[in-house]
């Protein structure tokens, strides 16, 4: 059962990660759509292989959601803007970080990793630093948290009002397509117009950001040329 308006609620004490939870609920659905979130996460994942540090009273979320295929690459925007949304309504300053990392005051407070799963389902796993968040050298980016923004608010009201935003982002999506979806997100979109680099499988790439495609794919304009990034990690003149 759930207190969540159309969706079906697991929530544990303790586990390695919400994304296996949520695919073993993709075994035999609850419902349409389920939500798997814990109070201790221990494995999380991230983003091209790395782990996501799980602190108390974080939130750690997994979705189950079916969509087509074809359309993840906008899907990733629905669920970033849907962050940055809600985030903002708390009172924080937002950016959002091409391809989905939303940052509070340049840290970065939130990532996603979408996975497949059986049934036709997509789990969409998010992780929130609510109360904390990690401080190692070793991080790609330096983090924050909503605690350290100001902003005081408890894991289930934050993902509340996150499932309600979600659902109707994701709804306008679907009714209007893509274009307000990716409007909204260039408005909030960090470096668009400047300079940045871009760390790709295959090396480094310089130009100026000059937007996103409709599958979400990054705009690099190097000279005449428009150059597209279909993924890597994005830094700015102020990044060392």
């Amino acid at each position: 059962m759930s207190e969540f308006e159309g969706w079906y609620w697991q929530d544990k004490a303790e586990t390695g990660s919400t994304n296996d939870d949520a695919k073993l609920l993709a075994h035999n659905p609850p419902a349409e759509k389920f939500v798997a979130t814990a109070v201790c996460q221990n494995a999380g994942r991230g983003r091209r292989g790395r782990n996501w540090i799980g602190m108390d009273g974080n939130l750690f979320m997994s979705l189950g959601i079916k969509e087509e295929l074809k359309n993840l690459g906008q899907l990733v925007f629905v669920v970033s803007l849907s962050l940055a949304d809600v985030i903002s309504t708390l009172g924080a300053d937002v950016k959002i970080k091409w391809p989905n990392d939303v940052l509070a005051r340049g840290g970065k407070i939130s990532g996603i990793l979408m996975e497949n799963a059986e049934n036709g389902y997509i789990i969409i796993g998010i992780g929130v630093n609510i109360k904390a968040a990690p401080q190692l050298s070793t991080l790609l980016y330096r983090s924050t948290s909503l605690k350290e923004n100001g902003i005081e608010i408890e894991r289930l009201d934050f993902l509340r009002l996150y499932l309600k935003k979600f659902d109707e982002n994701r709804n306008l999506w679907h009714k209007d397509g893509f274009e307000d979806i990716r409007r909204r997100w260039l408005q909030r979109a960090k470096g668009l117009g400047e300079e940045i680099r871009v760390m790709t499988e295959k090396g480094e790439e310089s130009g100026v950001f000059a937007g996103v495609d409709n599958n979400g794919l990054l705009l690099l304009q190097k000279g005449d040329i428009v150059q597209k990034i279909y993924a890597g990690d994005v830094f700015y003149k102020e990044d060392k």
